[in-house]
């Protein structure tokens, strides 16, 4: 569950969540509610084209909050995570300077880990370093935590309040992994666009049973809105097959059937299958990836 937002708490909201997980829908239902305007943050919907093949929003959720950074590059563009943080960048500027909040959503980790400044390599943490601190939590409280944090890391422990439960606890996770500060891996980092200590960072995490019925639907749905289509146009580009737009899920099976190699009920078969698959390596991603800076949401 997510409680109330209050805009005048947050500098950001920043919505990450496998393939077909909702969260586009969360970001325009909270965007309305905080005077935000949506960020795209999804490698394959940057792309034009491919409108319906990427889930991109359509004309009805486009006319609810301003969207911004979907579908303005050209498929033979060979569009990186650098080129996006630093268009990123300008327009969270550009909507924070109008008032209003930015509200970034989409499905590709490195995105988000760019913006809040961590594309640097910060460790992984074990999971029974991170369950363990989590049910310690529970059990003997912060201030037992930042104690230790203290004897372990007294540089950092002293940079954060008692109170700091999400700092504290991802400055414990590194120390009891590695041996070493959170401070040295921080400054390895980028520019932070968005702090993550001042904004609200959610990860949606769908029931896997819930997930696949949606995206075994969606497909379906896709082709019958055009994605047929949109990949005959793509082929007419004659774009090389090793440009990112030409791996987004679908174009090969599709330009398959549109060759006369396969028949559309194996198309949909094995698209969704690589859908499900691509959502199961993003939730994966997700856990292992984003510390507690993010709150998981089930959805």
């Amino acid at each position: 569950m997510i409680e109330k937002l209050r805009r005048q708490d947050i500098t950001a909201l920043l919505i990450a969540g496998p393939t077909a997980s909702g969260k586009s829908a969360l970001a325009i239902e909270l965007a309305r509610e905080l005077g935000g305007e949506i960020v795209n943050a999804d490698s394959m919907q940057v792309y034009g084209v491919l409108e319906r093949l990427t889930a991109r929003p359509g004309a009805a959720d486009l006319a609810q909050v301003p969207h911004h950074l979907y579908g303005h590059v050209s498929p033979e563009t060979a569009y990186s995570t650098g080129i996006w943080l630093s268009e990123a960048s300008w327009v969270i500027a550009d909507i924070r300077a109008r008032g209003a909040l930015p509200v970034v959503v989409g499905g590709t980790g490195l995105y988000f880990r760019a913006l809040t400044g961590g594309l640097s390599e910060m460790p992984p943490i074990p999971a029974d370093i991170r369950d363990n601190l989590r049910a310690r939590l529970q059990s003997e409280g912060i201030e037992v935590l930042h104690q230790q944090l203290a004897d372990l890391d007294p540089e950092m422990a002293a940079r954060l309040l008692p109170a700091d439960r999400q700092r504290i606890l991802r400055a414990l996770e590194v120390v009891l992994a590695t041996g070493r500060s959170i401070a040295e891996f921080q400054g390895r980092g980028g520019a932070m666009v968005v702090d993550p200590a001042t904004a609200r960072c959610l990860v949606l995490e769908p029931d896997r049973a819930v997930l696949h019925a949606r995206i075994n639907a969606r497909f379906e749905t896709m082709l019958d809105e055009g994605a047929v289509d949109e990949v005959r146009q793509l082929m007419s580009l004659d774009i090389p097959p090793q440009h990112p737009a030409m791996k987004a899920i679908g174009v090969n099976h599709l330009a398959g059937y549109l060759k006369g190699e396969l028949p559309l009920e194996k198309v949909i078969e094995l698209s969704s299958a690589a859908t499900r698959q691509y959502a199961k390596r993003q939730m994966t991603w997700f856990r292992n990836q984003f510390d507690s800076d993010w709150q998981r949401i089930q959805s």
